[in-house]
């Protein structure tokens, strides 16, 4: 999930479906050709991160039944009929977690909870995944295979306990960070005060793979990732960043990351935000904003104002499908085509290059890829076929450690027993 300091959480999940509505949409756009759609249903399309968990808590739907998601949306960018469109085959859904929310872990069950009751709510297109072999086998029932990834290592509360029970309610990767730095660990966007992981965060990272939880890197610091590259025993994912090359943002993963990412077997999938895929659009956004505020004292002229900013845009500040296909260009040149993947971060972004309004846009991306060069084989790693590899190696790492590695245990805080 992006950085929300540039509008409300509110204002973004009003403008989903308006802000791009004078520019160029994806319906605007050329068809995608017979080839790509071949190609693309004949793949299977794992998505690394999707925030509409997030977005239904923060809209007042915790109980779903406020949107029907087996119904087009007018709001939002994700439902079943434009997840069905979009040929994703297996979603990673986020429960995400603010660093500086009051209750992470109630917080964090709640949402798993409701990424359960959503699966139970539409059995005929959602079920539950695990293991790999639940992701194919659920794939090949012709339902979109659910995953659950933790954002926000704060969710754990800095016990191990807590991180053995999530990943027994479904969590199967953990982001360490979101966008502040914790008691073991860097964030990319918050203080380096450890200098990557501690001692205890390696234990973490150790215990993930004992577990079999993947360790997502997105979101940390580039000495977290480094640590994290170098302790653990099984492939890692960044769910949901780009490369920092093309865009240096602290939130991207620069090249000797990525060269370690090939090493270590693992997956970066390119996000689709477009603070980080086009460089310099954080200071654009926030140089309209200053102008804004000053235009606009009230709050709603200036959210209609931003709106009408952003529909102007022809993408040359929100970046175009083809800003996208250049990062995966870089990524697959810096770390090799068996380590690149995609997580969108669609319902967690407030602006999207354009070709890439919603879930249902994906296919346009395998026309970018095939238009550029990549072959069928190459499409279907991209597109699902490595992060699969990896969480399947992850299996196998996790299997070898639990017949010779105790749970790790580390520091618990011992309490006194009330007498009275």
């Amino acid at each position: 999930m992006s950085q929300r300091n540039t509008i409300g959480r509110l204002t973004i999940f009003m403008v989903l479906a308006s802000a791009t509505a004078g520019a160029p949409r994806a319906d605007d756009l050329p068809a995608v050709s017979e080839r790509a759609r071949a190609v693309h249903a004949s793949g299977m399309l794992i998505d690394g991160h999707n925030d509409l968990p997030w977005l239904l808590r923060t809209e007042g739907d915790s109980a779903l039944s406020k949107f029907d998601l087996s119904k087009r949306l007018t709001t939002g960018q994700t439902d079943i009929p434009r997840l069905r469109e979009g040929g994703v085959k297996a979603q990673f859904w986020s429960v995400y977690i603010p660093s500086e929310h009051p209750h992470p872990t109630k917080t964090v069950i709640e949402q798993i909870d409701l990424v359960n009751r959503m699966v139970a709510r539409y059995p005929d297109d959602l079920e539950l995944a695990l293991t790999a072999d639940d992701v194919e086998r659920i794939v090949g029932s012709g339902k979109i295979a659910s995953l659950i990834g933790i954002e926000g290592g704060v969710a754990i509360d800095d016990s191990l306990p807590l991180l053995r029970a999530f990943y027994k309610l479904g969590a199967r990767y953990m982001t360490l960070t979101h966008n502040a730095t914790l008691s073991w660990a860097d964030a990319g966007t918050g203080k380096h005060t450890h200098g990557g992981l501690t001692s205890f965060g390696e234990t973490i990272v150790g215990e993930m793979n004992r577990l079999g939880m993947l360790v997502d890197i997105s979101h940390v610091s580039a000495d977290t990732m480094a640590d994290v590259l170098r302790v653990s025993k099984a492939p890692v994912i960044a769910s949901h960043s780009s490369a920092f090359a093309l865009c240096p943002s602290p939130r991207n993963v620069p090249d000797d990351m990525l060269r370690a990412v090939k090493d270590n077997g693992g997956v970066v999938m390119v996000n689709f935000y477009s603070g980080f895929i086009v460089p310099g659009y954080g200071e654009k956004v926030r140089e309209i904003q200053k102008e804004l505020r000053a235009k606009h004292p009230d709050r709603a002229e200036r959210e209609k104002a931003f709106e009408a900013w952003m529909k102007a845009d022809d993408g040359k500040i929100r970046g175009t499908i083809e800003d996208v296909g250049n990062h995966i260009d870089h990524m697959v040149k810096v770390a090799g085509i068996d380590h690149v993947g995609v997580g969108s971060d669609f319902d967690g972004i407030q602006s999207w290059p354009i070709g890439l309004d919603d879930v249902s846009c994906f296919p346009r991306l395998t026309e970018e890829l095939l238009r550029r060069g990549y072959s069928e084989t190459d499409v279907h790693k991209i597109l699902g076929g490595n992060v699969l590899r990896a969480f399947r190696q992850a299996e196998a790492v996790a299997r070898k450690l639990q017949a010779t590695t105790a749970p790790a245990f580390g520091e618990v805080k011992v309490e006194k027993r009330n007498e009275d």
